[in-house]
């Protein structure tokens, strides 16, 4: 793989990648374990999407900044408010997250509208209080039972895909990697103290997918050398890693580049999707060459797991 002069990859390249199988799964295994643990432990971080809180609409008479805005706010002491534009750049909606649980009362909420008024407001740009209101908590419950609804589709559906497309062998393999790099996600959020909101969960969503579709490229070539190459299955699964090797770290290259430039430009609503993102890409590529394959070896997949039986006879006796 060239960039420019430069050679970042051999034209033909031939790591023994199945070598380091042992150390390389142990590490995924270790990451997986330390991020349940801080995810039980922890616990993340919810964003009033899950929390419940107060929702504040204002109006400028200018158009302005959503990050000064954000600011101010977070000067105030209202710390992870959600801010963004609505309609135009003078209407502002300001989301802070519910300290008690929902608790709070109407003249709770409006008092909370006026502080964050008197923070924002300014002699050359004044603002007006459009509407306030407590945003329930149970909202964010019924999301967060929503977002396991979605993780739990995804999962089954990608197994009985994979199961479909090649076998078990490889829909268990795919699985099991593709959710410790999940885990792996979702704990550095736990470990970090990061907000967690529907944004990181939508993040961590697309990682799944990158990841899974990574590993069903990895497997697809896999599957096509067992078919076409007499050796036994480690070299079978080494060469087919080193095969798809520069199509892997091209795309994720270029993925990571995408979402790194949301994360620096993208403003801060969308910080945590990127950031969710950046990690899975990373995981979901180093899990593709490290580790799925490994699994998949012992697993005991071969020959055999790949075509009918009938055919399998028929294609061997053929064979001198």
């Amino acid at each position: 793989m060239a960039i420019f002069p430069l050679n970042l990859l051999p034209t033909n390249p031939n790591f023994d990648f199945m070598r380091l199988r042992f150390a390389s799964v142990a590490i995924a295994a270790l990451l997986t374990l330390g991020a349940i643990g801080a995810i039980a432990v922890q616990g993340f971080n919810f964003a009033l999407d899950f929390t419940g809180g107060v929702g504040i609409e204002l109006r400028f008479a200018k158009p302005v900044d959503v990050d000064q805005i954000r600011n101010q706010v977070s000067a105030a002491g209202f710390d992870n408010a959600q801010v963004q534009t609505f309609g135009s750049g003078q209407d502002i909606l300001i989301r802070l997250q519910d300290k008690g649980q929902g608790t709070q009362s109407a003249s709770d909420t409006g008092s909370i509208a006026q502080d964050v008024l008197r923070a924002t407001t300014s002699a050359d740009n004044p603002a007006e209080i459009r509407s306030s209101a407590t945003i329930s908590a149970q909202v964010g419950k019924e999301l967060a039972l929503n977002g396991i609804y979605a993780l739990l589709f995804v999962i089954v559906g990608f197994l009985a895909y994979i199961s479909f497309r090649f076998e078990l062998k490889f829909a268990i393999a795919s699985i099991v990697t593709t959710m410790s790099d999940i885990i792996i996600v979702a704990g550095w959020f736990a470990v970090t103290g990061h907000e967690f909101d529907l944004t990181v969960l939508a993040g961590i969503l697309s990682a799944l997918g990158y990841s899974i579709n990574d590993k069903i490229v990895v497997f697809d070539r896999v599957r096509e050398n067992f078919r076409g190459m007499r050796a036994e299955p480690r070299q079978i699964l080494n060469a087919s890693i080193n095969q798809t090797l520069s199509r892997t770290v091209i795309v994720s290259f270029v993925a990571f580049l995408t979402v790194l430039a949301l994360y620096l430009y993208g403003g801060g609503s969308l910080k945590g999707m990127a950031e969710s993102q950046m990690i899975g890409i990373v995981l979901g590529t180093l899990s593709s060459i490290f580790v799925a394959c490994p699994l998949l070896l012992w697993l005991g997949a071969n020959k055999q797991d790949l075509m009918p039986k009938t055919r399998d006879d028929a294609a061997l006796a053929r064979r001198p």
